[in-house]
C-alpha cells in the first residue's frame, strides 16, 4: 500500500509540473493578451514552480522546505549559468529548448522571480497537494503515533 501512496503522489507532482509548462508556454505565447506585469513576470516564476514540482516528483520522501531549497538552488544555478557565454551553449540556448530551460541572459530580477514561484509552488503543495494524498491515503503502516491532520477543518476546535 505505501508503494501505491508515493506513486500516486508522484503523478500528482507529475501533473502539477505538467501544468506548470502548459501555463508558462500559454504566458509566453498570449503575453499580448495578459496585464504587462503578468506577461512579464509570470513566466520566470511559473519555470520555477516547474523545477520545484519535478523536484517533488523525482524525490517524493524529501521533506517540503528541502525540496524548495534544492528548487532554488538549482534555479540560481541555471541563472548563474546564463554568465558563461562560450559559443556552443549559446547555440544551445538559441533553440527553443535550449532557451526555456537554460534561459538567454543574465537578470538578477528572475532571482526574485524564482523565488516567487517555488514560494507558490510550496505553499499550494503545503495546502493543496500534501492534504490531498493524505485523505487519499487510505493506511499507510508508520510506527509513529497519529498527528493531527492539518488538512481537515474541524469547526469545533474555532470555537477554542
Amino acid at each position: 500500500m505505501r508503494l501505491f501512496f508515493y506513486s500516486g503522489r508522484r503523478v500528482l507532482y507529475l501533473a502539477a509540473a505538467s501544468a506548470s509548462i502548459v501555463s508558462g508556454l500559454a504566458s509566453r505565447y498570449f503575453s499580448a493578451f495578459l496585464p504587462k506585469f503578468i506577461a512579464v513576470y509570470a513566466g520566470d516564476a511559473i519555470w520555477a514552480s516547474m523545477i520545484y514540482f519535478g523536484f517533488r516528483a523525482i524525490s517524493i520522501r524529501t521533506p517540503l522546505h528541502t525540496a524548495a531549497l534544492a528548487s532554488f538552488l538549482f534555479s540560481v544555478m541555471i541563472e548563474f549559468s546564463q554568465l558563461y557565454q562560450a559559443g556552443w551553449i549559446n547555440e544551445l540556448r538559441a533553440t527553443l529548448l535550449g532557451a526555456l530551460v537554460l534561459g538567454k541572459g543574465f537578470v538578477t530580477q528572475d532571482l526574485a522571480r524564482y523565488s516567487f514561484g517555488i514560494a507558490a509552488a510550496y505553499l499550494l503543495d503545503v495546502f493543496l497537494l500534501s492534504c490531498y494524498s493524505k485523505r487519499n491515503a487510505t493506511s499507510i503502516p508508520s510506527g509513529r503515533q497519529a498527528t493531527p491532520d492539518p488538512c481537515r477543518h474541524d469547526p469545533a476546535s474555532m470555537n477554542k
